[in-house]
C-alpha cells in the first residue's frame, strides 16, 4: 500500500508539470535539508543557459523508499523521468536501466572526480552515473556545552556516553527538560545500516560481507558495538530515536535539545543558518572509536546523477547532468549547503574551506570512508541491507541480544548468498 501511494503521488507530480515546446527534462531530486532548493537553482540556471525546461520531481527522503519507487518506475520502462539522483550503493542495482555516459562526459572532466567514486559508478565498463556529491558520517557537538562542562570532543563511544549523560543531566537540572545527550538515525531503513556499520567498523568488527563474499557479520566486536548502541536508547538518546531518520535527528539537534548528533555534512549549513538557535555553537569531528584499540570511521555516502535508458531526450538529459556535476555547481552547493564535492581540487578551494572548514580537517574521513558491501553483493545488496538494519533494530529496541541477532543474521545472509557465492 505504501509503495502504491508513493507511486500515485509521484505520478500526480508528473501530470502537474508544465508542457513546453523546447525539450523538457524531468529530474528526481532529494529533499533532505537544502537538496531540493539547490537542485532547483542549478536546474534553472541550466534551463536559462540552454533554453530547455526542467521539471523538478521530489522523491521520498528515505533511501529505502526511494529505491523501491525507482525500481517500480524503471521496471515499467517509464520515460517520465530523464535524470535520476541515485545513491552511491545503487549503480549495480539499477545499471541495466541506465544510459552509458562514457561518451557524454569528456574524459578530462570525469577525471577531476575522485577515482574511487567513478569506479563505483562504472558497471560492466559503462559509466552509468556521474558523481554529484559525496558523504561520510560525522559527529556534531555543541561547542558551548562542552566548554561549559570542561569537556573535549569524545575520542571513543564510551567517552561520548559519559559526557552525554553528564551534560544531559546538568542541562535538565538547569531547566531544559527536553535535553538529550545523543541523537542519530535508528529507524529500520538504509540510514540505520550506515550508522550500524560505523559502530561495528569502529569496534573492529568489519563490514558484514568481505570483498571475497565471505559473510563476516557475526563476530564478538560487532556484538560489542551493537550492545553499546542499544545502551544509548532511553538513556542518552530518546526512545523515539528508533523512528528517527536524518531530519528527525536534525530537528532535535538544531532546536538546541541535544549535545551530540551523528549526521551527514549537509546539517552544518542549516545548523549555522541565521534563524538557527545553535548557530555559531557547532563543532564537528570524526566519529568516535570503539574503545582505545578501535578506529575513527564513517560510512561512505553520496549521490550521483544518472540518465534513464527510457528518456526521450537522452542527449539533453546528459547535458543537464554534466552541468549539475560541474566544478562550478559543486562549489556553489558546497558553499551554500555544505554538500561535499566529488572533485578533489575543491578541497583546496579557499572559499569552500572558509564556508565549511571541516572539509579540510576531516578530508581523510571523507576519502577513506568505509563502504557498504554493495559491490560484492550486487543486485542482492538491498536485501542484505534490509536484513541487517532489521536485525540491528531488534537489538536497539531490546527485542534481541546482539549475539543472537548477529548469529541469526549470518544464517539468513548465508542462505541469501548461496553460501557466500553472490
Amino acid at each position: 500500500m505504501r509503495r502504491n501511494t508513493a507511486a500515485a503521488l509521484f505520478a500526480a507530480a508528473l501530470l502537474a508539470s508544465p508542457l513546453a515546446s523546447a525539450a523538457t527534462i524531468s529530474i528526481s531530486c532529494g529533499a533532505v535539508g537544502q537538496e531540493l532548493e539547490l537542485c532547483r537553482q542549478g536546474a534553472d540556471a541550466w534551463a536559462q543557459q540552454t533554453g530547455h525546461q526542467v521539471n523538478i520531481i521530489s522523491t521520498p527522503n528515505s533511501a529505502t523508499e526511494r529505491l523501491a519507487l525507482y525500481q517500480q518506475m524503471l521496471a515499467a520502462g517509464s520515460g517520465d523521468i530523464d535524470v535520476y539522483q541515485i545513491d552511491v550503493i545503487w549503480p549495480g542495482i539499477l545499471a541495466t536501466h541506465l544510459l552509458d555516459l562514457s561518451d557524454k562526459v569528456p574524459a578530462d572532466v570525469i577525471g577531476q572526480h575522485f577515482k574511487a567514486i567513478v569506479d563505483n559508478n562504472t558497471v560492466g565498463g559503462q559509466l552509468v552515473a556521474v558523481p554529484w556529491f559525496t558523504d561520510a558520517g560525522i559527529l556534531y557537538y555543541r561547542k558551548d556545552l562542552l566548554e561549559k562542562y570542561g569537556k573535549q570532543p569524545p575520542q571513543t563511544w564510551q567517552e561520548l556516553s559519559a559526557i552525554a549523560a553528564e551534560i544531559q543531566e546538568g542541562e535538565r537540572a538547569a531547566g531544559n527538560a527536553s535535553m538529550w545527550g545523543f541523537v542519530y538515525q535508528a529507524k529500520a531503513y538504509e540510514g540505520l545500516t550506515c550508522n550500524a556499520l560505523e559502530w561495528i567498523d569502529s569496534f573492529g568488527g568489519g563490514a558484514l560481507v568481505a570483498d571475497d563474499g565471505k559473510i563476516t557479520a557475526n563476530n564478538p566486536a560487532a556484538a560489542e558495538a551493537l550492545t553499546w548502541a542499544a545502551s544509548t536508547v532511553g538513556t542518552i538518546a530518546p526512545q523515539g530515536v528508533l523512528n528517527y531518520t536524518e531530519e528527525e535527528s536534525r530537528g532535535v539537534w538544531q532546536s538546541g535539545n541535544a549535545v551530540f548528533m551523528r549526521n551527514w555534512p549537509y546539517a552544518w549549513a542549516l545548523g549555522n543558518a541565521p534563524d538557527s538557535p545553535i548557530a555559531g555553537q557547532i563543532g564537528v569531528s570524526a566519529l568516535p572509536k570503539g574503545g582505545p584499540d578501535g578506529k575513527h570511521t564513517g560510512t561512505l555516502g553520496g549521490w550521483q546523477l544518472a540518465v534513464s535508458k527510457y528518456s526521450k531526450n537522452p542527449d539533453v538529459a546528459a547535458d543537464l547532468v554534466v552541468f549539475l556535476t560541474s566544478a562550478a555547481e559543486q562549489k556553489r552547493r558546497a558553499i551554500q549547503g555544505a554538500y561535499n564535492p566529488t572533485i578533489e581540487s575543491l578541497y583546496q578551494d579557499a572559499e569552500v574551506l572558509d564556508a565549511v572548514p571541516f572539509f579540510g580537517s576531516l578530508y581523510d574521513t571523507f576519502v577513506n570512508a568505509v563502504a557498504r558491501p554493495s559491490r560484492v553483493t550486487g543486485g542482492r545488496y538491498n536485501q542484505v541491507s534490509s536484513e541487517f538494519f532489521n536485525a540491528v533494530h531488534e537489538v536497539l529496541s531490546g527485542k534481541a541480544k546482539a549475539e543472537d541477532a548477529l548469529a541469526s543474521l549470518e544464517a539468513r545472509l548465508d542462505r541469501l548468498s548461496r553460501g557466500g557465492r553472490w
